[in-house]
């Protein structure tokens, strides 16, 4: 990893976040990175190709800031907080204009992925016998099974030309370390061209080392790390603090009228200059009351080679 690995995130997005990109921000529930999703607003980015597992206000919001052209997802839900109306008035009536989707469920999302990142050129998948999902979807086909004669169906590989997710920490390095709920993280990231991970923190590489089973995202597969402190909020980082549900709830009058919408983004993202900034406009009395207390895990020993001295094991 190059030494200017470390950037900041406006820097990461305008160096890898092009007009017309197939991007991908994963996080399942847990760990959305919504600052990244921001950032696009702010610097606005347009034409992308956004794919996700179950969109939600993340998607909302980047749709109704004409980020979005199509939406390659599963499983649209707002957080069980109510409706995403911008998705809805794109989809249901074309308004303020189209939004072409492509939809699958969560384990073909995850399968995609995983055929991307094995550059394989589809993935089987036995769950959609008897769905209607691939009757809305062309991309969802049948082949004849080489050992058995049986049809069944496959997906093709999705290779973003970004990923983003959010962690806990990573090093200097780009060892990027996730614990709690991890969705399709590791997947999206190996399939994608370029990644950029924002974190909580670095912190120093023997941190890393001391607990290497937590790193799900080696080095080798990050182009960009960012310190984006409360950079996944509203939704929330295990271990550091809870979603913001009142939020989520707080969300559904404002994407249900479509002129609060875009106040809400021209106040909130657009008007500010970074994530910071919209820290600020949320509270620093809100933040705080999101914020948990520890509960350190177990502690395991690893072992080391021992060294023999006169006969000795030290």
């Amino acid at each position: 990893m190059d030494s200017d690995t470390v950037v900041s995130l406006p820097e990461a997005i305008e160096r890898y976040v092009e007009d017309g990109a197939t991007v991908a921000l994963e996080g399942f529930s847990h760990l959305i990175p919504f600052a990244a999703g921001h950032e696009i607003i702010r610097q606005g980015i347009s034409g992308l190709t956004f794919c996700r597992l179950t969109p939600d206000l993340l998607s909302d919001m980047m749709i109704a800031a004409d980020c979005v052209d199509r939406l390659v997802c599963s499983f649209f839900a707002s957080g069980s907080a109510g409706s995403l109306y911008e998705v809805r008035r794109r989809i249901e009536s074309a308004e303020p204009r189209p939004l072409a989707v492509e939809e699958y469920s969560h384990h073909a999302m995850t399968l995609r992925y995983h055929a991307g990142a094995a550059r394989l050129p589809f993935a089987p998948i036995g769950s959609f016998v008897g769905s209607d999902i691939p009757g809305i979807n062309p991309d969802i086909r049948s082949v004849v099974d080489p050992y058995s004669g049986k049809k069944t169906y496959v997906v093709p590989p999705l290779n973003p030309d970004v990923t983003i997710i959010h962690a806990q920490r990573a090093d200097r390095y780009g060892n990027v370390q996730i614990w709690g709920i991890t969705g399709t993280q590791q997947e999206a990231v190996y399939a994608a061209e370029n990644v950029i991970v924002t974190v909580e923190e670095i912190v120093d590489d023997e941190v890393v080392r001391s607990d290497p089973n937590r790193t799900l995202i080696p080095a080798h597969a990050v182009d960009a790390v960012c310190v984006v402190p409360t950079g996944a909020h509203p939704s929330y980082v295990q271990g550091s603090y809870d979603r913001d549900n009142a939020f989520y709830r707080e969300w559904t009058p404002i994407s249900k009228d479509p002129a609060q919408l875009q106040e809400w983004l021209d106040t909130r993202i657009r008007g500010t200059r970074d994530h910071a900034e919209y820290l600020q406009t949320i509270g620093a009395d809100r933040l705080l009351s999101l914020r948990v207390d520890p509960r350190p895990s177990g502690v395991v020993d690893y072992g080391r080679r021992a060294s023999l001295t006169e006969g000795t094991v030290k």
